[in-house]
């Protein structure tokens, strides 16, 4: 089931999305101070892909540095991202077969918002193993 939601999410909005965030992970590669940034936009992007049977917790070791760097990315890229999630996932919710999907696209929506200070891991594994 998880690949089959997969193959919709991936038609429907997945590359979109995943586009967007490899367009802010772009941008913030080519600013050297932006690198952190990057990074995290290009891992988000490949959860925007296949986001079905992986899930996103928190790190235990992030600390003030990803509270600022998320402040910073709210401001730059975060909001642009959250409306896109929140768009894709208003208009999938306007067919039955797109609600899961809608779903899924409300629950990037925090991530895209703070993604510093998260891992993307399988949801047989609850817990970030470090």
């Amino acid at each position: 089931m998880k690949t089959l939601l997969n193959l919709i999410w991936l038609v429907l909005a997945g590359f979109w999305l995943a586009v967007g965030y490899a367009i802010a992970g772009i941008i913030c590669c080519v600013l050297i101070i932006t690198i952190p940034f990057g990074i995290a936009s290009f891992r988000i992007a490949g959860y925007t892909l296949w986001p079905f049977g992986r899930t996103v917790v928190d790190r235990r070791d992030a600390g003030a540095g990803a509270l600022l760097g998320n402040l910073i990315w709210i401001i730059f890229a975060g909001w642009w991202l959250a409306l896109g999630h929140l768009t894709t996932g208003i208009a999938l919710c306007l067919t039955i077969i797109g609600i899961p999907l809608g779903v899924a696209n409300f629950k990037l929506i925090p991530v895209s918002l703070l993604p510093l200070g998260k891992e993307i891991v399988p949801t047989n594994q609850p817990f970030a193993v470090r």
